[in-house]
Parts: structure tokens; C-alpha cells; sequence
């Protein structure tokens, strides 16, 4: 199901002040150009889940739930649990949303933000093997999108990243010949960085982190780079036809590990991680 604003001619109207105003630093919200909107965090909100988070970026706002089953690993990597991110557009989420299996922008979201926690190494999926080659936790995240105005991918990744992070997975007995059997202990998911998300729009000659529905319906191009708690670019994901310069891919990156910073300290807050 797709959430994505279209190219309607009221939009196209709202380019001229949007212009007007980044050129005064200014956005239509009255933010600055590097100015995020405010990020709420909620965690352990889904009952029956491993794991949850409910977060809120300005108007955006998503639902991501854990739940880890015993699972077989892919044959090419016998000595590695599984991790597989999940995403879809509730129907009442967006005016366009629209009825149907996810589309490339669905799947697209999903697929930067399991980037973004594979190439960060957040989870060290080594330590989810019970038994090379046959055993092994699986860790499904399936996110749903609630109410869309815009950046879908920060919001996506910091409520899989908080609800990864909120999650206790089962204990598993094991014993020669037999197939492990569960326990009543819980562990916690063996969580090595924490890796965030920041997204930027350029319109015209302007990068604005964090873009509205607005904004994102005129920009030129998109640009999303993930940064884990040691200053590393781990994952990036460029989108729509427009054009960055190398200044600018650079900028964005200095702007993603400052931003990445802010935004994850408030979801270790919000989901009580020391």
C-alpha cells in the first residue's frame, strides 16, 4: 500500500514560497533548515509482542512489534541468525494511501531501514545460533504506519531500533538428538550499536532534514544515511532522480552523525536503554 503524496498542482504552487522562504533559512513549518521536529518514543506497547515501539515524529507516526521464533539459518550463512524487517501503510494512515500488497516505496522503506541494522551490525546475529546449521532464533519486525506526513524512513527506523532494543527473546534447552525446547527466561537481544537514521530532502539548492509530506512532494532528490554510536556511516539510500553534489553528499553526512546523536539519545531514553 502506498502513502506517497501526488504530484498534484496545488503542490507544485507551494514550491515558489517554499523557495522564498529557504532562501531566509526558514521552512513553512518555521523550523530551520536542520531542525527535526520533535521525536517521541513509546516502548513495550503491543502486549504478545517480544519487543514494541510506538513512535511519533511531528505528525508521523508508526507501530513496530518484535516477535522471534526457531527458525533454520540460509545455507550460506549456517553460523547466523535471522533478522527480517517488515512494512505497511495502514489504510486510514494517508489520503493516498492505497488499498493493495506493499509497493516499491513500502518495500523500499523496509528494506533501508533492515539495511541500516544488518551494515550497523546492531544485533550480533552470531550470538543468535543455537545450533550451527539447524537452529537458530529468527527475529521478524513488523512495522505499521499510522499517519503519514512525511519521512516514513527516520520514524521507521528509530521505532524498529527502540522496539529491537525494548526486546527479551526466549531461552532456549537444549539436548542431544532433540529439537531445543523453550523456557520461561527471557534474554535480551545481544545488542552491540545502536543505529539511527537521518533523513534529508534537497529542494532546489537547499538539503532540510526531516521533511514534511510538503516538502517531500516537491523535492528534487532524498538522501537517508544511517550512523551508529561510534561516528560510522553504515548505510545510505538515495532516492528520486535529482542530483547531490559530492559537497553535499559530504554535508549530509556530517549533518547525519550530529543529528543521529540528538535523536539517539532520546530513543535510549524512550525505551529506558543504558
Amino acid at each position: 500500500m502506498s502513502a506517497v503524496k501526488k504530484a498534484l498542482v496545488v503542490e507544485q504552487l507551494k514550491r515558489g514560497q517554499m523557495n522564498e522562504l529557504l532562501a531566509k533559512g526558514k521552512r513553512l513549518d518555521g523550523r530551520g533548515l536542520l531542525d527535526s521536529r520533535e521525536l517521541r518514543v513509546y516502548t513495550n506497547v503491543i502486549e504478545k509482542a517480544e519487543g514494541s515501539a510506538r513512535v511519533e515524529l511531528g505528525n508521523t507516526e508508526v507501530i513496530a512489534g518484535v516477535k522471534v521464533n526457531l527458525g533454520t539459518p540460509f545455507p550460506d550463512t549456517p553460523d547466523k541468525g535471522l533478522l527480517v524487517v517488515s512494512a505497511e501503510v495502514l489504510p486510514l494512515a494517508s489520503p493516498y494511501a492505497e488499498p493493495g500488497p506493499p509497493d516499491e516505496s513500502t518495500i523500499e522503506l523496509a528494506r533501508v531501514t533492515d539495511r541500516g541494522i544488518r551494515e550497523s551490525a546492531m544485533i550480533d546475529v552470531g550470538k543468535l545460533v543455537l545450533k550451527e546449521g539447524k537452529w537458530v532464533y529468527a527475529v521478524f519486525v513488523d512495522v505499521s504506519i499510522l499517519n503519514v506526513d512525511g519521512n516514513l524512513f527516520d520514524a521507521v527506523s528509530a521505532a524498529t531500533v527502540a522496539a529491537l532494543l525494548t526486546a527479551r527473546i526466549p531461552k532456549y534447552e537444549i539436548k542431544e538428538g532433540e529439537e531445543p525446547m523453550k523456557t520461561d527466561d527471557r534474554v535480551p537481544l545481544p545488542i552491540q550499536t545502536i543505529p539511527v537514521a537521518v533523513t534529508m530532502a534537497k529542494i532546489g539548492d537547499y538539503l532540510l532534514v526531516d521533511p514534511t509530506s510538503d516538502e517531500e512532494a516537491v523535492m528534487d532528490a532524498r538522501i537517508t544515511l544511517v550512523s551508529d554510536d561510534r561516528g560510522n556511516i553504515c548505510a545510505g539510500q538515495k532516492g528520486l532522480p535529482g542530483s547531490l553534489s559530492v559537497d553535499q553528499v559530504i554535508f549530509a553526512a556530517s549533518t547525519a552523525k550530529h543529528k543521529g546523536e540528538e535523536i539517539r539519545s532520546v530513543i535510549k531514553q524512550g525505551a529506558n536503554y543504558v
